[in-house]
């Protein structure tokens, strides 16, 4: 297994690193009239390709029933779909108060940030990778942190479409960070709402999708299939450049083992204060044949000694 290390400063220090199914008027309007539709909109099962059943007419002797293929799905234009999305308006102040920065200017730990995000764009990009999921051996390592200020330092980049989608079911923490959420992220992951139900939009090149609650049965979820056609579905409908995913801790449940086969790479948080090598160790063996570790993110660990790269205002 390949793996690279950076170190970054101030508390944030990183370990190299690099019809949809065409429908029977006749047969709907012989239904209840009452019953709601379903919203059109980005669906996890539009365009599947199902074969519809089209009901045998009463006055026809051709036989029962005809099977006929749906007609061919219009192409994907993910700029349309991207403005589709609800917008959403993000309070400067509250961020900055949970230690999210959007704005480079803000704190200088955003360089950081920036160096992260450069390296692992081209490391994927060269790959053909889309999907990094963040993660950390244990709880309280600061990951969802990490995962928020990459995906952030991610949308600073005009060319590049950024979706952060909170896979953290248990204990989510996206939502409180970044002061905004929907419902269940499982209606989400099991095709009962559409994506633009909880996809919500900031500026034009970052998409959000939060888990507004503990979610049970969260290993269940992830290993579900429609979880994996829920994330094809994003990135059909969206194209994004990068999807930041914020898993669970890899240690102590089987909720990673289960996500794991639907990303491309991962990476890994640690706390320099509590982690063990052990830890990261266990954790290198869990990712072995699963998936590439890319890096891993020393959180909280004091290098003085890399404050002399800060530009300083004169």
């Amino acid at each position: 297994m390949t793996k690279h290390r950076i170190l970054l400063s101030e508390g944030y220090s990183v370990a190299d690193m690099v019809g949809s199914m065409r429908r029977d008027t006749d047969f709907l309007d012989r239904l209840d009239h009452d019953a709601p539709l379903r919203s059109p909109g980005i669906s996890v099962f539009r365009g599947r390709g199902v074969p519809a059943i089209r009901p045998a007419d009463p006055q026809s002797h051709a036989g029962p029933m005809e099977v006929f293929s749906p007609p061919p799905q219009p192409a994907i234009r993910p700029e349309k779909v991207w403005e589709s999305l609800s917008p959403v308006t993000l309070d400067s102040a509250l961020l900055a108060g949970n230690g999210l920065f959007p704005d480079a200017a803000q704190h200088t730990v955003t360089a950081q940030f920036d160096i992260l995000r450069t390296r692992l764009v081209q490391a994927m990009q060269e790959r053909g990778w889309r999907r990094i999921a963040v993660t950390s051996p244990t709880h309280g390592c600061g990951k969802s942190l990490i995962a928020a200020n990459l995906a952030l330092a991610l949308a600073r980049m005009p060319s590049a479409r950024t979706v952060l989608l909170d896979l953290e079911l248990r204990h989510p923490d996206l939502a409180r960070l970044f002061g905004t959420g929907t419902g269940p992220m499982r209606d989400m992951l099991s095709g009962e709402q559409p994506l633009e139900s909880h996809l919500r939009r900031v500026g034009s090149n970052l998409a959000l999708a939060f888990n507004g609650e503990p979610v049970t049965g969260a290993a269940e979820t992830l290993l579900a299939p429609q979880t994996a056609e829920t994330l094809r579905a994003i990135a059909d409908h969206l194209d994004p450049t990068v999807m930041v995913l914020d898993l669970p801790p890899a240690l102590g449940s089987d909720d990673v083992i289960s996500i794991l086969p639907h990303v491309d790479a991962v990476l890994l948080v640690a706390d320099a204060t509590r982690t063990t090598a052990e830890d990261i160790r266990a954790c290198e063996r869990l990712f072995d044949g699963r998936t590439t570790l890319m890096g891993v993110v020393m959180n909280r660990a004091q290098e003085s000694s890399l404050r002399r790269y800060r530009y300083r205002k004169s």
